[in-house]
């Protein structure tokens, strides 16, 4: 398996630690304590070394901050983890607060005195992270100060950072070679008037040298930087664990860039950015380098990693990969739905069902001639009120069965080495609560509404959002989510710049992949997803019209639960939408099955 049921939450008494975190600052001179979810490179997912906001909180969700002072503490969540953050964290030592209504440098600027300081780690703060807080301090009368951790001083067993195996990802998949990528990135460069480039995310790392690592739980990632210069005769320097690579690997590497040691980076940079300018992520390189760069005589270029947008573009081979990736994901997939629907109600938990699904992808793969070579994130499968939790983890303590007339959603994906992919369906167990369909069907005209979008060329996500929520506004409802994501080839589930959401200010562009998620949960009783991965696709002509438009192609292939829809409320072009949608998954999908399977597909995907 690769996922495991275990509980998350950090053993320990959280009051005790917060106490020794606090004893830790009282001796470094500070006032208050910025802890961020976040490591070196700014991941989402964070190797165990990286935990300290879990280790200390006990919330073990993906996004979250706290701030910790002398007498208060505060944990940021928003709004997918309020009701998770309520079960995991002691509410008596820790205040838990809006993430996005009252962010931290807002709210903290609050409960602030004259003359205090704020300690945070320069590992962890971003260089624009950094100077936000210290226009707030400044504007406070108070002041930022860079300190050790002081949770790395009380954490005793606190894990080493992870050595895994690293390997280089064959062009056949990544569609271009290193020598091409560098070529781009070296153009970006140049156009932002730098000399180099300081890449400190490892999914950018990942994607410029074609490598792929096991660092980061369920994404293909190995710990890394990177410096590439602007002048083509200069080799780029990666800064990882040697031990990581095998021979072949590392000398495939060599062959164009120089390997340093991972720790080595601040040594390095201290010896060679003198004079020179250096590109820099401000939202993704950390304040610790920015100062390194500075104190060294170098300068900085602030600009977007121009290596986030070059991957979120997907090339014609990692295209194809995808459709293929989501073919064998789909068949999967109406494997365990069909065995799912075979099971007496109530007679299946939430773990069973997700080992299910996974022995399926792994079962399919090996079938259609590939490998599943991870999930691409803990599955969430949530049954009844569960499913209300957005960001659900099932475990040992919380499994709860499929029960009669209820609910179940299941989020998963798998990381497969020509695609990754992420598919939400809830589905009914018996015979579901009338009003379960009727919100059932506001989720679905929304998730149709986002995949016959068609819009013109500068559409941003935030553009596209209302589309989505606009069927459960009207009845008074709404979800506390984005509604799509970006999606990596064989890299992260979660990728930017492109999103749909409320934030979602990133163009939207042609070969892109995002997700189409709404969804609607009553918090106790039921939550409702339905998940499919778009591909934004070229500006076309529309009869009639006098402008190009570009649109979506839906690569997951999977039924919709037709027993949480009612067809009265739906439009006819959402009908039939939605079962043209359905004959192509039928028709895609049956010749994979076996006959009892492929009879409940033929179900599953009937005309209404």
């Amino acid at each position: 398996m690769f996922q495991s049921f275990d509980e998350k939450n950090m053993d320990g008494d959280a009051a005790s630690r917060l106490g020794a975190v606090r004893s830790a600052l009282q001796e470094a001179g500070v006032d208050w304590f910025l802890v961020p979810h976040a490591d070196a490179h700014q991941n989402e997912y964070l190797p165990e070394r990286g935990e300290r906001l879990a280790w200390l909180t006990g919330f073990t969700g993906s996004a979250g901050f706290a701030v910790i002072g002398r007498e208060k503490a505060f944990l940021y969540v928003d709004g997918r983890y309020t009701i998770q953050a309520r079960q995991q964290t002691n509410q008596e030592a820790f205040e838990i607060c809006d993430l996005v209504a009252n962010p931290p440098i807002k709210h903290l600027k609050a409960h602030l005195k004259e003359n205090e300081k704020i300690g945070f780690d320069a590992w962890l703060l971003t260089i624009g992270q950094e100077r936000r807080w210290q226009d707030m301090a400044e504007a406070a009368s108070c002041s930022l100060v860079a300190i050790d951790n002081p949770i790395d001083a009380v954490w005793q067993d606190q894990p080493k950072l992870p050595c895994e195996k690293a390997w280089c990802h064959p062009v056949e998949y990544a569609g271009n070679s290193v020598d091409t990528k560098l070529a781009l990135i070296r153009s970006r460069i140049k156009e932002a008037g730098a000399d180099c480039l300081l890449i400190t995310d490892p999914a950018a790392v990942a994607w410029a040298f074609n490598l792929r690592g096991s660092d980061v739980v369920h994404n293909p990632l190995a710990l890394a930087f990177a410096v590439i210069p602007s002048d083509s005769a200069k080799s780029p320097v990666l800064f990882i664990d040697a031990a990581k690579l095998g021979v072949d690997d590392r000398t495939t590497l060599e062959k164009t860039l120089e390997i340093q040691p991972y720790e080595s980076l601040i040594g390095w940079l201290s010896g060679n950015a003198e004079n020179i300018w250096f590109g820099v992520d401000p939202v993704q390189v950390a304040s610790s380098l920015g100062a390194a760069i500075r104190d060294a005589g170098g300068t900085l270029v602030e600009k977007p990693d121009p290596v986030t947008r070059l991957r979120a573009i997907k090339n014609e081979m990692e295209i194809h990969g995808s459709r293929a990736a989501h073919l064998r994901d789909g068949v999967a997939m109406a494997r365990f739905l069909a065995w799912l629907d075979r099971q007496q109600a109530g007679s299946v938990d939430e773990i069973t069902a997700a080992r299910k699904l996974e022995e399926m992808r792994k079962l399919t793969a090996k079938e259609m001639g590939s490998e599943l070579r991870e999930i691409a994130f803990d599955t969430i499968s949530g049954a009844g009120a569960n499913g209300a939790i957005v960001h659900y983890r099932v475990t040992n303590k919380t499994n709860r069965t499929l029960e009669p007339d209820s609910l179940y959603l299941v989020d998963s994906g798998g990381q497969y080495v020509d695609g990754t992919t992420d598919i939400t369906r809830t589905v009914a167990i018996g015979t579901p609560p009338a009003e379960a369909v009727e919100d059932a069907t506001l989720v679905l005209k929304g998730h149709i509404s986002i995949a016959m979008a068609r819009f013109p060329a500068g559409t941003r996500g935030i553009d596209l959002d209302p589309l989505a929520r606009i069927a459960l506004w009207r009845a008074g409802k709404d979800y506390s989510h984005g509604t799509g994501h970006g999606v990596g080839s064989y890299l992260n589930v979660h990728e930017g710049p492109q999103s749909i959401s409320r934030r979602g200010m990133a163009v939207l562009e042609p070969g892109m992949i995002i997700s189409n998620e709404p969804g609607y949960y009553r918090e106790g009783a039921y939550g409702i997803r339905i998940e499919n991965l778009l591909l934004v696709t070229g500006a076309e002509a529309i009869s009639g019209g006098d402008q190009l438009m570009l649109g979506f192609e839906t690569l997951t292939l999977c039924p919709i639960d037709l027993l949480l829809v009612k067809p009265e409320k739906l439009t006819m072009e959402e009908r039939d939408w939605l079962n043209a949608y359905h004959q192509r998954v039928h028709d895609s999908l049956a010749l994979h099955l076996n006959d009892e399977d492929r009879s409940w597909l033929e179900r599953a995907t009937r005309a209404i």
